[in-house]
């Protein structure tokens, strides 16, 4: 085995890692590959003679690149924050894929990702880096060009907005497929007390259909939602149980062809959260092959 052939291999060890950290860091499953692979090219360029921690070299190149992928998009200002939902993890729902593991690790679910878009670039990689995987405030510094201290109060803005989002759902999954059913049930059956009654007073809902269907649109209250459930239900779609980032959740079909991605946050028993992936050109990127025919 030669030298290249031996980075390559050392680099697929951490590819899995470096995958995790800017899915975390972007909310994009094709934009995170694309850090990925241009921390590859880097690292096959560099000069490797001081890399001691080849993992911690390559998580420093991996965040450093999506943080200015972060900075690129927030100037380019392509949709309002409120209407942006990250790439979702699709997975049958009875079980989790073993490649998707590693992403979905801590807990990372599309509610959580949605907060960490409110997030300044900065604070998204203080906080991803520290919070998730454990990087020292002093390594993360010169990535952001603040010092150690400074850093740390960037995690900290970023933990108290996480905490005062509080985006963890009700851990029993069982219980989450119960709502769920509940919500599709009444939807179908046109039954508006029925879903008043499974959802949180204070459920948000989101639907990003990208920048030209008109189809985004921000919701909050059950009432509202509700008028929305009822509204696409007079619509002939297929909605079929799939895990989302881990939790309960539904993809729809129009006319056989994959239409909608939705991720809910069942807490204390009702849907606090429901986040739509409508746009057209994502949802046709993403694998579905996993659901079956």
């Amino acid at each position: 085995m030669d030298q290249q052939e031996w980075l390559a291999q050392r680099f697929e060890e951490q590819r899995p890692h470096l995958r995790a950290v800017a899915y975390r860091m972007l909310g994009s499953l094709s934009e995170a590959d694309d850090a990925v692979q241009d921390a590859w090219l880097r690292l096959s360029r560099a000069d490797r003679s001081d890399v001691e921690n080849l993992r911690a070299w390559l998580t420093t190149v991996v965040a450093r690149v999506a943080l200015n992928m972060l900075r690129s998009r927030n100037t380019r200002g392509e949709q309002p924050l409120d209407v942006r939902v990250p790439d979702p993890i699709v997975d049958p729902a009875d079980g989790t894929d073993p490649e998707h593991e590693a992403l979905l690790a801590h807990s990372v679910g599309l509610a959580l990702l949605i907060v960490l878009e409110t997030l300044t670039p900065a604070e998204r990689l203080a906080f991803v880096l520290h919070d998730m995987f454990a990087v020292p405030f002093e390594e993360i510094a010169p990535i952001v060009e603040r010092s150690p201290e400074a850093t740390r109060q960037l995690a900290s803005r970023a933990r108290r907005r996480v905490r005062g989002a509080d985006p963890t759902p009700d851990a029993d999954l069982t219980a989450q497929w119960e709502v769920v059913e509940a919500f599709i049930a009444a939807a179908r059956e046109g039954d508006f007390d029925a879903l008043v009654a499974v959802l949180d007073p204070d459920v948000v809902l989101r639907a990003d259909g990208g920048p030209a269907t008109g189809l985004s649109h921000y919701v909050r209250g059950a009432e509202a939602v509700a008028g929305r459930a009822l509204m696409w239900s007079r619509v002939d779609l297929t909605m079929q149980r799939a895990l989302i980032n881990g939790a309960a959740g539904m993809v729809s079909f129009l006319h056989g062809r994959p239409f909608s991605i939705c991720a809910v946050t069942v807490k204390n028993g009702k849907l606090a959260e429901m986040d739509f992936l409508v746009d057209p050109e994502r949802v046709a990127q993403l694998d579905l092959t996993v659901l079956g025919d």
